[in-house]
């Protein structure tokens, strides 16, 4: 059964537009191109995305969350696009106000893409060796390399995971040319999602290896990061909003990616608060669902008061003890990951949500006070 709303005078929706209203079972985006008014469905085909807050060029509204665009004429993609479509209603401009025709004129269209390979399941042979991941977030010049502090960790460590006969893979975000986060959670919680919206998008993206590392490949993982004014280098926060959407997944879905792997950390600079960087790395990498081995991070810095770092290159280069304790590291990261692996089934119980990230209570009750 076909119906009329009436959304109101123009002189009224001329100011509001582009708006949603709801009508019916559907939710309508409703503009005014080219004088007339035009409507089609709020929902974008990609993710749900709300259309009327997209902007229009020409005919076609792009949607704010991941770019998606359809015409509000005909509903359809742009040209090599146009066999997707979003639902379109009949409007007409009476004397007493603007109207809307459900249900609509034009169905939906959507077209089966091929998913991502990172929504693929990656079963690990059985009896294969742990995999170790080793992930440097320095930055420098190629061409004109320098000695880092933090990478020599990395790689005795590195040489002690061949040793123990993991299979190891080791990333230089450096190496890597992939995109800054585009703060689509910043727009809606749904608007972050796994595949993160780039890496779909952008074939050139080299921030899958990261991805795929993490989340399907590694059991171990190991971070090394420089001081940089007391953080962590500024290579490792932009790898690290770009997994927001692997944390994000649990916020939205209850969906935990990270499961029964271990991460580590070497921290290293020629200034000081370590403390810090290590309590905010242990926070992020424990909210993505990894654990951690007992002392979990090796860290070497000179102070505050001490800019010499010629002097802090020559001991990191010079000591046998940090050798030897980025190779303990490993062996406690990986002793650690086999006795997990060993209970899997204990490990992988449901969890509760509460006091966790974006995990809300219910309101209290008011309490009547009592008079005495």
């Amino acid at each position: 059964m076909t119906t009329w709303h009436r959304l109101g005078l123009k002189t009224e929706l001329l100011p509001r537009v582009p708006a949603a209203f709801t009508l019916d079972r559907w939710s309508v985006a409703v503009f005014h191109h080219e004088g007339q008014f035009r409507a089609i469905s709020n929902a974008c085909n990609h993710k749900g995305g709300p259309l009327c807050e997209g902007r229009l060029h020409g005919e076609f509204v792009m949607c704010p969350w991941h770019a998606w665009e359809y015409s509000v004429i005909t509903g359809k993609g742009p040209e090599g696009y146009d066999e997707e479509q979003v639902p379109v209603f009949a409007v007409e401009e009476r004397e007493d106000g603007v109207y809307v025709r459900t249900p609509p004129v034009q169905p939906r269209r959507l077209v089966r893409h091929k998913p991502s390979h990172l929504l693929e399941t990656h079963p690990k042979p059985s009896g294969a060796p742990p995999r170790v991941l080793v992930l440097s977030t320095t930055a420098m010049d190629d061409v004109n390399p320098r000695f880092s502090t933090s990478d020599a960790l990395l790689e005795h460590a590195l040489d002690q995971a061949k040793r123990r006969g993991a299979d190891t893979q080791y990333i230089k975000l450096r190496d890597l040319k992939f995109r800054h986060c585009e703060g689509n959670y910043s727009k809606a919680a749904r608007a972050c999602t796994w595949p993160c919206a780039i890496t779909e998008r952008d074939p050139d993206d080299q921030l899958t290896a990261v991805y795929e590392g993490l989340v399907h490949w590694a059991d171990v993982v190991l971070i090394g990061t420089p001081i940089r004014w007391g953080n962590a280098s500024s290579l490792y926060y932009k790898m690290l909003e770009r997994l927001n959407c692997v944390q994000n997944q649990v916020t939205i879905q209850d969906k935990v990616l990270i499961r029964n792997k271990v991460a580590a950390f070497i921290i290293t600079g020629g200034q000081d608060n370590i403390q810090a960087v290590a309590g905010a790395m242990f926070t992020f990498w424990a909210e993505l669902g990894f654990v951690f081995p007992p002392f979990p991070f090796i860290a070497h810095s000179r102070g505050w008061d001490a800019e010499d770092m010629q002097n802090n290159v020559r001991q990191v280069k010079m000591s046998d003890t940090l050798k030897e304790a980025a190779y303990e590291l490993l062996d406690r990261a990986l002793d650690f990951w086999t006795i997990i692996d060993r209970h899997k089934a204990e490990m992988d119980k449901p969890m509760e949500r509460a006091g966790r990230k974006a995990s809300t209570l219910p309101e209290p009750e008011e309490i009547e006070e009592m008079t005495v």
